[in-house]
């Protein structure tokens, strides 16, 4: 909650600037609001959108929760009080939730293509600075869970890394006695003579990047065979066109960049009563 706080914050003073100008010509009284969708959805940044109303001072009900399936005209929640702060708050109020509810929305559409199959829907790091915190609550009100918030998660080495490892099993040795027990290592490979090399290394995950579904499935067959507690995650190019095929190939998990980077806000308006 500390660093919604200080999200916040940060937001309506970039939008405030030294002031709104309104402000001091504002008329005086308590006054009512709504807020209304315009484009149909999942709801999300309810959590951000609480925090800003608390912050600056106004009332807030929300008739939908964070998940909730939303349709054009559907009243997302009743404002009300001074003129001056519902509208030194509107748009930093409806960025949040137009921006948090499209990232949602999308993550949806991905999370029901992979329903029954049992495999996990991961985000990835490709967020926009600043917003990574944001951009990843969204995505798991969508449906999806996240992979790493940050380097500090998880060591993975990705194509850049292992160019710069001459032995990898010398290397993940040295690696387990600097990070922590519970921490994992994860591998990304791109033919099956990396995965099988990783593998033997001792990685805790493998992530198959940019491989068809019949290398996978390879993939998949091989470690059953000889690395059962290994898990594996398929990456790279996956969309919403191809999502379902690859859910089928026996992995255990999917990330998406697309959750997020190819996310369109929905459209929220606020109308005075």
């Amino acid at each position: 909650m500390i660093n919604i706080k200080k999200f916040v914050k940060n937001a309506i003073v970039e939008d405030n600037g030294r002031g709104d100008l309104f402000f001091d010509v504002a008329p005086k009284g308590r006054f009512k609001a709504r807020a209304i969708s315009k484009s149909d959805g999942i709801i999300a940044g309810i959590q951000y959108a609480k925090v800003l109303a608390r912050t600056e001072k106004f009332d807030c009900k929300f008739l939908k929760q964070d998940g909730d399936v939303i349709k054009k005209g559907d009243v997302i929640a009743e404002l009300e009080g001074k003129a001056s702060i519902l509208l030194s708050s509107e748009r930093t109020f409806l960025n949040m939730l137009q921006h948090a509810s499209g990232i949602a929305t999308m993550a949806n559409k991905y999370a029901k293509l992979m329903e029954g199959t049992g495999v996990v829907l991961l985000d990835t790091r490709k967020t926009r600075p600043q917003l990574r915190d944001f951009e990843k609550y969204a995505s798991r009100v969508g449906g999806a869970i996240n992979h790493r918030l940050g380097l500090d998660d998880c060591l993975m080495l990705k194509d850049t890394h292992m160019r710069t490892i001459k032995n990898l099993k010398e290397f993940i040795l040295r690696a387990r006695k600097r990070i922590s027990w519970v921490t994992k290592i994860e591998i990304e490979c791109e033919t099956f003579d990396n995965v099988k090399e990783a593998m033997d290394a001792g990685a805790d995950i493998i992530m198959c990047d940019n491989m068809n579904t019949d290398e996978i499935k390879n993939v998949v067959k091989f470690r059953n065979e000889n690395y059962p507690h290994i898990l594996l995650e398929a990456s790279g190019d996956i969309n919403l066109e191809t999502i379902s095929k690859y859910a089928k190939t026996g992995v255990d998990a999917i990330s998406s960049g697309s959750i997020i980077h190819q996310a369109t806000w929905l459209d929220f308006s606020m109308k005075f009563d």
